[in-house]
């Protein structure tokens, strides 16, 4: 029998979002984490930040963080900025998914370069319950190159940089706590909120429109 959470979680799906969605109905819930290497099949998690945008707008009352408990010694947990000894006394990485889960639900999930971190959960979910996340994902990177080609950003020149500190810098957002996973969502979700009003300028005001991976052109 499936643990409660995860029946809860599957029955979110039964009524959800489709690619005719309309942007300003749908519950995105922009995701970052921090974790302890750069493969997220086999490193695990240290931090989660996530923060829901709604409507348009960042639902700070809707937001949700972990701090993960990491047992062996790495110099990554000191990079982003948590010392091994607050490492130690976080929360087991099952109540911590069990908990992300619960808030998670149906959202949209977003983040910028958001493949890394749903691998790395997906390892998590499989690792302890043999499941994946069923969620629709967005990615901030893919969003911006598919309007840059929609014109968006008319004279400007063209984008050379993928890191989230240039998007931030090209929509003018302080990355205050940068390279925390609380921080860097909250960075996230103000340049996707940027993006989605350029994104209705040019009529792209459904999910589907808003959420495919940015394929490029071959001339």
């Amino acid at each position: 029998m499936l643990p409660a959470f995860i029946t809860r979680y599957q029955q979110a799906f039964e009524d959800t979002w489709t690619d005719d969605s309309s942007i300003d109905g749908v519950r995105f819930v922009v995701l970052d984490s921090e974790t302890t290497g750069l493969d997220p099949r086999t490193d695990r998690i240290i931090t989660i930040g996530a923060v829901a945008v709604r409507a348009g707008e960042i639902v700070i009352e809707d937001s949700f963080g972990a701090l993960l408990k990491v047992s062996e010694n790495t110099s990554a947990v000191t990079v982003h900025g948590v010392t091994e000894r607050e490492s130690r006394g976080g929360i087991e990485e099952p109540e911590a998914l069990e908990r992300f889960l619960d808030y998670l639900r149906d959202g949209v999930i977003v983040g910028h370069h958001i493949g890394h971190d749903i691998t790395a959960f997906d390892a998590g979910y499989d690792r302890h319950w043999g499941m994946h996340l069923l969620n629709r994902s967005l990615d901030t990177m893919d969003l911006t190159l598919y309007l840059e080609r929609d014109g968006a950003f008319a004279g400007r020149p063209p984008i050379r940089q993928f890191t989230l500190d240039a998007l931030c810098e090209m929509f003018g957002v302080v990355p205050h706590d940068r390279h925390t996973a609380s921080g860097d969502a909250f960075i996230t979700a103000q340049v996707f909120l940027r993006l989605l009003k350029l994104a209705v300028r040019h009529e792209r005001t459904t999910l589907g429109a808003i959420s495919q991976d940015f394929v490029e052109h071959v001339t």
